[in-house]
């Protein structure tokens, strides 16, 4: 049966076709709790294969609306990954430098070598979302753009780096409720910002701007993952399924090494070596006592010291 939830081929979207509360039959957590740390194990041993290969690089974009969580996916997926390997990136707004080059400047820089993980929290596809929304490009020039992501996409596959893409959708009353929280829980109120409230008056507008990217830049290669979020366990569930799958596609293995290479090598020497240099090492020996100090605790003062 094919997952609906793939976005692979060029076709209509509507994201009210999704129901953001989805979990895909499952009750609760409980019931796919070994299944998430078999995951987990699979993360981690298919990074490190990863890693010693060199054969590809493995890039994950995470897109949403606000408080769908992609902060969160990061920090209790990923931390399956070594950190020695593992890059999370967030983008923000322009810097000016940036504004000076090509959209695609300040994200293609920061794309994974081969060997490496990087996760994007929002991407290059935000010069197709917000500045659309917002009327900074027409729909002419949002439509040039998001050919030039495409075949990006493209450029990266044929360089090696797998893209996962991933949509993380919630319901609207889903993030009033999250916006609710924030405001009310002192050690969430940091996470507040009044412009999520100005954002969420679009949220229609986002909705047509993310089923165009989605129509347009899911490919067989670089296929959209529409992941239900209202739940959070769920949300994590899926987001390793599809990582982890991911990976598995690549068919990763550990590089075949002749011993020959190294030549002879005699582990058994080394031992014997170690056990000679031990044995003619001189011994330890006592530290030199401080001299005594002349004057004894006992010793009566003279007069001159009265």
């Amino acid at each position: 049966m094919a997952d609906r939830t793939r976005l692979d081929r060029k076709r209509p979207v509507s994201l009210k076709d999704f129901d953001p509360g989805d979990t895909g039959g499952i009750e609760s957590k409980e019931q796919v709790e070994a299944e998430i740390e078999a995951l987990r194990e699979r993360l981690r041993e298919a990074q490190e294969k990863l890693y010693a290969s060199r054969s590809h690089g493995v890039l994950v974009v995470f897109q949403g609306m606000d408080c769908s969580g992609k902060d969160g996916t990061v920090k209790k997926v990923f931390s399956a990954f070594n950190p020695q390997g593992y890059r999370a990136e967030s983008f923000k707004t322009p810097t000016e430098e940036e504004a000076d080059h090509d959209f695609l400047w300040r994200t293609h820089k920061l794309v994974p070598r081969k060997g490496y993980i990087a996760s994007f929290n929002r991407s290059y596809y935000e010069d197709v979302l917000i500045t659309r929304v917002h009327g900074l490009v027409d729909d002419k020039e949002a439509k040039r753009r998001l050919e030039h992501i495409k075949n990006f996409e493209k450029l990266l596959a044929d360089s090696g780096v797998i893209v996962i893409k991933i949509f993380l959708h919630i319901s609207k009353k889903f993030q009033l409720e999250k916006l609710r929280d924030r405001l009310a829980d002192p050690d969430k109120l940091w996470k507040f910002d009044p412009n999520d409230l100005k954002e969420r008056q679009h949220w229609e507008e986002y909705a047509r701007a993310y089923e165009d990217v989605f129509e347009v830049t899911g490919t067989k290669r670089n296929p959209w993952h529409i992941v239900p979020a209202d739940k959070r366990w769920y949300r994590d569930y899926r987001v390793l399924q599809i990582v982890a799958e991911a990976l598995d596609s690549l068919d990763l293995a550990y590089p075949k090494v002749d011993p020959a290479i190294f030549g002879e090598i005699d582990l058994e020497e080394e031992v014997a070596r170690d056990e000679r240099e031990a044995h003619e090492a001189p011994a330890a020996q006592e530290p030199p006592r401080p001299a005594r100090s002349s004057k004894s605790k006992s010793a009566k003062p003279r007069k001159d010291e009265k």
